[in-house]
């Protein structure tokens, strides 16, 4: 096997590995995918200083997001359909961000249910919430969260109705998936694959094949879905969720300096400043290009957060020293789930690590608490 050495090399071996179908849908953007590839391209014109003869020993790259410490600025961002990159997904990303010493997000739309996750889990996760029109199902979902030990909820905003995605409808991606010819010989051209998903139960959406109302297969699921995203979802909603929650809630959604003025009004305790991968609003700003504005509009009073383009230490850095608290990563870690597994999540923990380490070393800081605007050239954020 090559070195992988950089989450691009994981990326590949996870094409390698996983059916066309469902890499596509980790590895995919709304309509033209400008703003899925903006998200990554954003990050190239930040320039960083660096300094020389300056004391580079005793580093920390060790933190907290929303009070709960974390051995770098970084979690695990929530991905439905985990579960699908390679056999029992979620719990081995859910291992692996335990071992490393961060957050890992349970989506909504897993393939392992909440319970599942907490009891083959060595720590406590997060657990991400979209907001169905089926309200009796959310309480629930959000009172499962709560007696598995979840730490934190975040909630989403930015799904009330689906961006199309090309890639997903042309594969046929669908649940069940639509068994064409063309799948057919991918799969049998994915014997690992295949051998892991022989060797599991866990082929649905957990948290809610069995709880929904009339939800008790996959294809009665496939209707559920289509119909119970909630166009009409609120900011009085957000105080519902809150309410009934009762711990520490995140707000995962939020570009636009309003939203953000909305979202510190609504008491939560951390936003976070994304487009959803690229996958919704296709012509959106990239994450990275909207995070300083909405520090300046909130910073001072919750945490901000972003998501979307990280692939390497040095987005974590400079998003860091654009104000962000923390950042999360979805595809990076997919990638390294389907290359390798748990192995593979470990693998891309251990790369944005090294590259952050090194990269604030070199930036002549010894404490990531200390990153700031400092470290960037200016005129090049």
């Amino acid at each position: 096997m090559a070195q992988l050495l950089t989450i691009e090399d994981l990326r590949i071996q996870a094409k390698r590995r996983v059916p066309r179908m469902f890499y596509d849908y980790a590895d995919s953007g709304a309509w033209t995918e400008g703003t899925y590839r903006a998200n990554e391209t954003d990050f190239a014109p930040i320039k960083l200083r660096q300094r020389v003869a300056v004391d580079m020993t005793n580093r920390t790259l060790a933190s907290t997001m929303v009070g709960q410490n974390v051995s770098m600025p970084v979690a695990l961002a929530p991905t439905g359909l985990t579960g699908m990159q390679h056999a029992d997904g979620e719990i081995l990303a859910a291992r692996a961000a335990a071992k490393a010493g961060v957050p890992f997000t349970l989506s909504t739309m897993s393939i392992c249910s909440i319970e599942d996750v907490a009891q083959n889990s060595p720590a406590p996760f997060w657990f991400q919430l979209y907001v169905m029109k089926d309200r009796d199902f959310i309480g629930r979902l959000i009172d499962r969260a709560k007696a598995a030990g979840c730490s934190a909820l975040m909630l989403t905003l930015d799904l009330q109705i689906l961006g199309q995605r090309h890639k997903d409808i042309r594969n046929g991606l669908s649940a069940p998936p639509k068994p064409t010819l063309a799948n057919m010989i991918n799969l049998a051209m994915k014997p690992r694959w295949c051998m892991g998903m022989l060797g599991t139960k866990r082929r649905t959406f957990g948290n809610i094949v069995g709880h929904a109302k009339g939800v008790g297969d996959l294809s009665s699921l496939s209707s559920w879905t289509a119909e119970q995203f909630d166009p009409a979802l609120s900011w009085d909603d957000v105080k519902w969720i809150k309410d009934r929650w009762g711990g520490k809630l995140i707000l995962k959604g939020i570009l636009d300096a309003e939203d953000a003025e909305l979202a510190a009004q609504s008491g939560a305790d951390a936003l976070i400043v994304s487009n959803h991968g690229g996958r919704q609003l296709d012509g959106a700003v990239s994450s990275i290009a909207a995070l300083p504005g909405i520090v300046e509009q909130v910073g001072g009073r919750m945490e901000v957060w972003m998501d979307g383009g990280i692939r390497s230490g040095q987005d974590v850095i400079k998003a860091v020293a654009l104000g962000a608290r923390g950042v999360l990563i979805g595809r990076a870690f997919l990638y390294g789930l389907g290359a390798m597994g748990e192995e593979g999540v470990t693998r891309c923990l251990d790369i944005i690590r090294k590259e952050l380490d090194i990269t604030m070393a070199l930036c002549g800081l010894r404490d990531i608490q200390d990153v700031d605007g400092r470290i960037l050239v200016k005129g090049k954020a």
